[in-house]
């Protein structure tokens, strides 16, 4: 473990700061029930697994999967299915995008201790944008990194030195939290940063130790012992 005093955390967003799992899920649920209920003539469980195949393919952020989805069943775009489904789409996902509890007050008790906070997501811009927006959680970093910002996902080290130069803080001050072991964990230690596992955001099982990670959390609220013991 380094010696140098903590000056700032790193986030990951998706499944770090909220439940992105159970709000694709859902969406994807209502957006289902509502294309059937339209007129798409397949099993509401049928239109699921067929939008998460295209999802497969494509990479979870595709923003056309309904198309896509439309047209491997019927030959085309039919408007009025698309729009039931991107409307209940988007009500669902708006009712599930609230943060993990604990987080906007860990958020601003690390503001407040003087620590700088960033977020590096491999979510596009807007897309990562619009989710702290909703979260209502966007004030409180002093950078945003995105996909869009480098055109590489973590692990890349791009990422991480541009939030690292954005905050103008060195690795050995700066502490990274997520849930994605081989991607938030494993670039972050390959800079020389303190690595945090959000465990409550990962499939991990309770209690598995996890070599990469200098600490391991079970509630966001919990980083602020955490930060308190290495600032």
């Amino acid at each position: 473990m380094n010696s140098e005093p903590l000056r700032g955390v790193i986030f990951d967003l998706d499944n770090t700061l909220f439940d992105f799992i159970s709000m694709k899920e859902k969406a994807v649920e209502a957006a289902a029930w509502a294309m059937v209920d339209a007129g798409l003539p397949l099993e509401v469980d049928e239109v699921r697994r067929r939008i998460f195949g295209v999802y497969r393919i494509e990479g979870i952020e595709f923003q056309s999967v309904f198309d896509t989805m439309l047209r491997e069943v019927m030959g085309r775009v039919e408007p009025k299915i698309l729009a039931a489904g991107i409307v209940a789409y988007r009500r669902a996902r708006e009712a599930m995008l609230v943060p993990y509890p604990h987080t906007r007050s860990t958020l601003v008790a690390l503001v407040r201790r003087g620590i700088k906070l960033a977020v590096v997501s491999d979510a596009p811009a807007l897309q990562a944008w619009l989710r702290l927006c909703y979260l209502q959680i966007d004030n409180l970093f002093d950078a945003i990194v995105t996909f869009d910002d480098t055109g590489e996902a973590k692990p890349s080290p791009k990422p991480f030195q541009l939030a690292l130069k954005q905050l103008k803080l060195r690795p050995a001050q700066t502490l990274m939290l997520g849930d994605w072991v081989e991607r938030d964990l494993l670039g972050a230690k390959n800079l020389g940063m303190r690595t945090v596992h959000a465990r409550y955001g990962s499939e991990v099982p309770d209690g598995e130790p996890e070599p990469l990670a200098d600490d391991v959390i079970d509630d966001i609220g919990e980083l602020v012992e955490i930060v308190d013991r290495w600032a």
